[in-house]
């Protein structure tokens, strides 16, 4: 999980029209009547422990899912039994995304660490969004979030503005849901930022060093402290590299 201090699990609570995600899911900008209709579908999974599977690639599409605490990695394996990550999800995004097409899972995704997530039953939330100007925006905008997210992830960028972009992204996201922009905890090991970012684990150590070596940063085996934010965005040419994937 990526937080910004020990209270990172925050207690929330199961309906939609009472939790403190509301901003940053579906239910956003939707009134109190709407959101009882979408309490009416939700259901929560887990608790998830660290590697344990929410879904499996190649299970039936049924739902999406919202991350509610904790947070998940989703991932494939390639034809040499590799991982490849496909993104990390935090509090409030959206999994489950590349199934709607192939109506399969094309992805794995686990727990990092003890998480849970809430239901959204796909044909009943579809549902629901007919009904609801502004859920069906709320769906409309996350699936074109994640064609941006895979565009970006595709550009010709060098190794070391490619994880300046992961860090800058990745305090954005810790500020929208109120912790510190600057106090970092990865709980995936290197070599998972490294698939993710499409590099080595070497190289993803080598990066690190020389950005603290600058000043940018201070490393702290998983605790990382972003010390100039301003630069470090410059490195990553001033444009994030979004997070929240399939």
């Amino acid at each position: 999980m990526f937080h910004a201090g020990t209270d990172f699990h925050r207690e929330i609570r199961q309906k939609c029209s009472q939790c403190s995600l509301q901003e940053l899911c579906l239910p956003r900008g939707l009134h109190a009547s709407d959101l009882e209709q979408l309490d009416t579908v939700v259901s929560c999974e887990g608790p998830h422990h660290e590697g344990d599977f929410l879904l499996r690639a190649g299970d039936p599409f049924r739902s999406l899912y919202a991350v509610r605490s904790g947070s998940y990695k989703s991932y494939t394996i390639d034809q040499d039994g590799r991982e490849q990550i496909w993104g990390f999800h935090l509090p409030g995004e959206i999994m489950g995304l590349d199934a709607i097409h192939p109506e399969r899972h094309i992805c794995n995704v686990v727990a990092l660490d003890t998480a849970t997530a809430c239901n959204l039953p796909f044909d009943q939330l579809s549902a629901i969004a007919s009904r609801l100007p502004g859920l069906r925006s709320g769906l409309f905008k996350i699936l074109s979030k994640n064609l941006a997210q895979q565009t970006l992830r595709s550009r010709d960028e060098t190794a070391e503005e490619r994880l300046a972009a992961f860090l800058v992204d990745l305090s954005s996201r810790l500020r929208e849901r109120g912790f510190s922009e600057r106090d970092l905890h990865l709980s995936m090991p290197r070599r998972d930022i490294a698939s993710y970012l499409h590099l080595t684990a070497e190289t993803i150590s080598r990066s690190l060093a020389r950005f603290q070596s600058e000043g940018l940063i201070s490393v702290d085996h998983r605790e990382i402290r972003l010390l100039d934010l301003a630069r470090l965005t410059k490195r990553a040419r001033s444009e994030t590299l979004a997070g929240a994937t399939p």
